[in-house]
């Protein structure tokens, strides 16, 4: 198991039981590697939570798009780096 996983599972835990079709558990075994339902579902719910923070990450650039400063230019930026 992923050490990440276990650091979560260690951290806290919620026990739930819930109604999920076996061939839902079983494809999301196979897409995600893991050996145990726990792990897949753990892995399927955090790749879902990461996929939602970035699409709305997304949605909120498309409303507000980023902008730069007017005296930007990636030659200065790099000149700078270098003199660090």
């Amino acid at each position: 198991m992923d050490h990440r996983i276990l650091e979560q599972i260690a951290l806290d835990i919620m026990k739930v039981t819930a109604l999920i079709p076996d061939g839902l558990i079983e494809e999301v075994k196979k897409l995600t590697g893991a050996s145990t339902i726990t792990e897949s579902i753990i892995i399927a719910l955090q790749d879902f939570a990461s996929r939602q923070r970035l699409t709305r990450t997304i949605q909120k650039i498309r409303r507000q798009p980023l902008s730069f400063r007017q005296d930007y230019s990636a030659t200065r930026i790099r000149k700078l780096r270098r003199e660090v």
